[in-house]
């Protein structure tokens, strides 16, 4: 209905819904409008007046198969009000298949269609319906998508009588990116724009540092017609193969235009897949075309050591899955010791500082004890570096920690409850109005993890407390990940998957920031509630938390052997 107000040539839309569209849909726009005689064509079976002739592969417009108005009007009672400039308005309803009415109407040029009692007649279609919020949040995506796809038109769309969605006409592309995503993605990005072989790629780009938890922003358009495909979604990432952890993902949104024959937009009914004649020049386009712009920006790209040094690194277990957690018995470090600190901010007992590089308290462990060694150092403000009786090893302290965390709140939850820290003033969230849905339905559940949360207006969550174990963190990134892991997770998966996915994400937030100089108290704490930590070997993510280089393959790195 909203891609036959485009195809009217309009210039600005409005969208009402009524309990998520099941009650009610309504599209109303200043488009050209229709006669009565093309009224009456519209709603008959695969008639269209988009198809002058028969090159359907040299199609523009965004409906051309002549099926969703009937198909519509056969399950739902559906109202069609039009009237062309300079002529009378007419209207036609048609309820479940059967004109009911025709005759004048009044109302402005352009044309006003009304969807009421979705599957009414039909109850086995419309018990597979989903709840009202989700009905909602999937129409809110359709009109975000098409909303960017002409930034010429404006959009608003009310839902319950309430406006959830407005832009205005006019504005540019990364405006109207911007307003429908997120406001800091217009500071936070970099244009793309790449032109090859009558191929042309244009769009924003997030940056690295800006991601999301899923791959929900990621907007991709073929000749102004929104898709969801396979091959530009893998172009993407891509991308950004090296820059982003595996479980984030890019913000972008890409409009690529191309010659309406190098593709073929009648693929699925839906015409959200396409295919391309040439599939590797336009997954080219992108991945060239993204890091180009990236790279103008100053971000330099990794130095690949030599294949044979990578080689000789392996990864290696530290703990069998059986294995009961106990918590290391350790002396107190001395009064003011920076040892003390970490204790307060992480939760560790930390054992008596020993290095190097700073005065130690009392003398240097042996190496034979610990499985993971004793710390020497920190590289990059993001790697610890430990010398164990077999070798060197190398500890991620973000992913370490993060896992530590994690099973931390595990233990937790088994015993009981998390306890949590009451905010002296509780933080507003502000979020996408179907993100907090999500929140608000999962608030009973979150606050079994110390996380009370209560709405705060249509937008906005207020957070009240937060788990205890997590200290001072980001209150506003939790939240923000949590919403996408409940979009990404929540509906498919058990209670215990569930709860499973928002303890990684509370622990991911809760853990030692990469970045963070740590003094060696900290690190030797680390290493060992690492070495009795059940899956300590692997953060929450997938990736390794440590690597270990032995000493034949550092004599062998070196030529000794």
């Amino acid at each position: 209905m909203v891609e036959n107000a485009i195809d009217a040539g309009a210039l600005r839309i409005a969208i009402k819904l009524a309990a998520g569209g099941t009650d009610l849909i309504e599209v109303s726009d200043d488009g050209c409008g229709m006669r009565p005689d093309d009224m009456a064509l519209a709603l008959e079976r695969h008639a269209t007046s988009k198809l002058p002739d028969e090159a359907i592969e040299a199609v523009t417009t965004l409906g051309f198969r002549g099926e969703a108005l009937p198909s519509i009007a056969s399950v739902a009672k559906l109202t069609l009000e039009s009237r062309v400039r300079g002529a009378d308005g007419w209207s036609r309803v048609v309820d479940n298949g059967a004109v009911v009415s025709e005759g004048p109407a009044a109302l402005p040029p352009g044309t006003r269609v009304r969807v009421e009692s979705l599957f009414e007649r039909v109850p086995a279609r419309r018990k597979f319906l989903r709840s009202a919020r989700a009905e909602f949040a999937a129409c809110v995506d359709v009109i975000r998508r098409l909303a960017m796809s002409r930034s010429d038109v404006g959009f608003t769309l009310e839902h319950e009588g309430r406006v959830a969605l407005s832009v205005q006409a006019g504005q540019d592309a990364p405006q109207r990116v911007a307003a429908l995503t997120d406001r800091a993605l217009r500071e936070n990005s970099v244009a793309v724009d790449l032109a090859r072989e009558g191929v042309r790629l244009g769009g924003i780009a997030g940056l690295p540092t800006f991601n999301r938890g899923v791959a929900d922003h990621q907007y991709l358009f073929v000749n102004g017609r929104p898709v969801k495909d396979r091959l530009l979604a893998g172009a993407v990432r891509g991308a950004y193969a090296d820059m982003l952890a595996r479980d984030r993902h890019a913000v972008v949104a890409l409009f690529l235009e191309l010659p309406t024959e190098e593709v073929d937009v009648n693929v699925h009914p839906a015409k959200t897949e396409v295919r391309f004649r040439d599939p590797q020049l336009v997954r080219g386009m992108i991945v060239s075309g993204l890091r180009r712009a990236l790279e103008a920006e100053g971000q330099r790209s990794a130095q690949r050591p030599a294949e044979s040094a990578l080689a000789a690194w392996r990864e290696e277990p530290i703990v069998q899955p059986d294995l009961v957690y106990a918590a290391p018995v350790t002396a107190a470090p001395p009064p003011r010791a920076p040892a003390m600190l970490w204790e307060r901010r992480t939760g560790f007992t930390a054992p008596p500082p020993a290095a190097r590089a700073e005065p130690a308290f009392a003398p240097l462990p042996a190496t034979v004890n610990h499985p993971l060694g004793v710390a020497r150092g920190q590289v990059a403000k993001t790697y610890i570096v430990a010398e164990a009786e077999d070798g060197l090893v190398i500890v991620d302290q973000h992913a370490a920690h993060e896992r530590l965390v994690l099973e931390r709140m595990r233990r937790a939850m088994d015993g009981g409850a998390v306890a949590r820290q009451a905010l002296l003033i509780p933080e507003v969230v502000e979020l996408e109005e179907t993100a907090c849905d999500r929140l608000d339905a999962r608030a009973a559940e979150l606050a079994e993890f110390g996380l009370e949360l209560e709405r705060f207006g249509p937008a906005a969550m207020l957070v009240r407390a937060t788990p205890a174990m997590l200290g001072q963190g980001d209150v506003k990134g939790l939240v923000a990940d949590l919403a996408d892991e409940l979009a990404a997770f929540g509906e498919a998966l058990s209670l215990r998957e569930k709860l499973d996915h928002v303890a990684a994400t509370m622990a991911c937030h809760g853990s030692v920031r990469a970045g963070r100089v740590l003094s060696v108290a900290e690190m030797n704490a680390l290493l060992r509630e690492m070495e009795v930590t059940p899956r300590s070997g692997q953060c929450n993510h997938g990736r390794p938390t440590w690597v270990k280089l032995a000493h034949g393959d550092i004599e062998r790195l070196f030529g000794r052997k």
